[in-house]
């Protein structure tokens, strides 16, 4: 008789975290880096820049607004879709900032933020053995929500400084079995913003092949000194395009949870069949202060990206001064560093010992990647530098003394 048993098949619950790379060696869901990062920072009362929330509130009309719904009573469920009100600021933000004229009753879906519309997105058009390409590094919830569906990951290497995705590579992964192409613009966590020559490049490969475009820009308005173009302003990519946005990034609120999608109505209405069974309604009272967060004049958004790019300057100052390698980001929340000329050559060791040597946390890169992916992106660390300007002044001042 052999001794050799076959490994027990996989849980559905386990195939999504293995796809996600969250499936421990005794098949428990692993901790993640980002919880293992934020219990180093309070254990050693490090600077936490591993997370990507503010530590400052939002606009004051917003926070009142949200007040003052709740005041109104406006705390019940909403309409499936999302109030009104809402679904109505989305329609004329994008009008406003991008020309795009969607209709508010139809084609604009209110969730529970970004994620879940990602989430309901990929469960609606995702079958089993389709495939999704989204560039890498990438933001970490894709990976676990494209295993949940079924579909097969593929990805496209962004490189480090310019993170410029080769155009033959993209080419390259997408093919007739490609469902989704996932397009991140501007990018977590490089903050790279795609030009036109990429777009159009996607919109070309998918009408090639029949791909539907989903794009995550919850980054929109945080770029510096570059336009950020949406995909589906591009000629051809209306019809087959899920543009995917929130107000948690915008507007400093991402603990509220309010995203939104706009697409054609046949898009919009498959992706509600599913979302009404996840969180079915959610931010009742949230809803109406985000539509007044969208109504705020040019000069917020302006001086919105214009604070962020100077609190990005002094972390890039620090880490440049510290001898790391930077990638200066175009846009969002973070800054990716290069330790390799610090003698860093495993950035997931580097980040565990970074809180004692230098009273800061950063996250690795590689745990935005696929597993086979880790080596090419093994020095590198992503820094937050949406925090207020003192925090980000200290950690400065502690970096450098790794120079």
């Amino acid at each position: 008789m052999s001794d050799f048993s076959p490994a027990p098949e996989l849980a559905p619950w386990q195939r999504t975290a293995a796809g996600a790379g969250l499936l421990a060696d005794d098949g428990r869901i692993a901790a993640t880096i980002f919880a293992e990062m934020s219990a180093l920072a309070l254990r050693t009362g490090a600077i936490n820049l591993g997370q990507g929330f503010p530590d400052e509130d939002g606009p004051a009309e917003v926070l009142e607004a949200a007040r003052q719904a709740i005041a109104d009573g406006i705390n019940q469920y909403p309409p499936g879709i999302g109030l009104p009100v809402l679904r109505e600021a989305i329609a004329r933000h994008q009008h406003r900032f991008y020309g795009v004229d969607v209709d508010a009753a139809s084609e604009v879906l209110v969730t529970a933020g970004a994620t879940e519309a990602l989430a309901a997105t990929l469960l609606a058009f995702v079958d089993t053995g389709d495939e999704v390409v989204t560039f890498e590094p990438y933001y970490d919830a894709y990976a676990a929500l494209i295993a949940r569906a079924g579909g097969v990951h593929r990805t496209v290497p962004l490189h480090f400084p310019d993170w410029r995705p080769d155009p033959d590579e993209l080419r390259a992964a997408v093919t007739d079995r490609t469902r989704l192409i996932i397009v991140n613009s501007p990018h977590n966590p490089t903050g790279v913003v795609f030009d036109d020559e990429i777009l159009e490049l996607v919109v070309e490969l998918a009408t090639r092949h029949d791909a539907i475009i989903v794009t995550d820009e919850v980054y929109e308005h945080l770029t510096f000194g570059v336009a950020h173009r949406p995909i589906a302003t591009l000629p051809g990519a209306w019809e087959r395009t899920v543009s995917i946005s929130s107000g948690g990034k915008t507007f400093s609120t991402t603990g509220w949870k309010i995203g939104w999608l706009t697409a054609p109505a046949p898009l919009v209405t498959a992706v509600l069949a599913v979302k009404q069974y996840l969180t079915y309604v959610n931010g009742a009272p949230f809803q109406p202060a985000i539509a007044v967060g969208l109504e705020l004049p040019d000069a917020f958004f302006s001086e919105a990206a214009a604070a962020l790019a100077r609190k990005r300057d002094v972390l890039v100052g620090g880490l440049t001064a510290a001898g790391f390698a930077v990638s200066t980001p175009q846009a969002g929340y973070f800054v990716i560093a290069d330790a390799s000329p610090l003698g860093v050559d495993d950035g997931a060791a580097f980040c565990r010992e970074l809180p004692e040597r230098a009273g800061v946390v950063g996250v690795p890169v590689s745990a935005f990647v696929h597993g086979d992916r880790h080596d090419v992106y093994r020095s590198l660390v992503r820094f937050a530098f949406c925090k207020r300007l003192p925090v980000l002044e200290e950690a400065s001042a502690r970096l450098r003394r790794l120079g």
